[in-house]
């Protein structure tokens, strides 16, 4: 086994997945039960599996298409997206939700104070 392989894709998983979407549905979860051991084993099997699904893809794309390319497709596709999220920030628009995630309420409180009350 090579140790900096396995440190390097350890640290990336680890940071990448620290406050992403599958860390906030895990503490839900734990939150709504006592049995944060249940919750662990079944957060972490499907972590497990998912995994062993890209790794095993990756492998055999690897044999198809040169690594190179994958690794430039892969950077042209974070590109992209960052790109895109920069824009989208830089015109300050979001997601379509109305703002901040609260459904447009903090706009509204910050416009209804500036509107004298009869």
């Amino acid at each position: 086994m090579q140790l900096p392989l396995l440190a390097s894709t350890f640290v990336t998983v680890f940071l990448a997945e620290l406050g992403d979407k599958t860390q906030l549905a895990i503490v839900t979860i734990s939150g709504t039960s006592n049995r944060s051991g249940a919750v662990f084993a079944g957060s972490a099997s499907a972590l497990v599996l998912a995994s062993l699904l890209g790794a095993g893809a990756g492998g055999s794309l690897a044999s198809v298409i040169p690594p190179d390319a994958l690794q430039l497709a892969a950077s042209l596709g974070f590109l992209v997206i960052g790109g895109r999220l920069l824009l989208l920030a830089g015109r300050g628009e979001d997601d379509g939700s109305g703002g901040g995630g609260d459904g447009g309420a903090a706009a509204a409180a910050e416009a209804d104070s500036d509107t004298p009350s009869v």
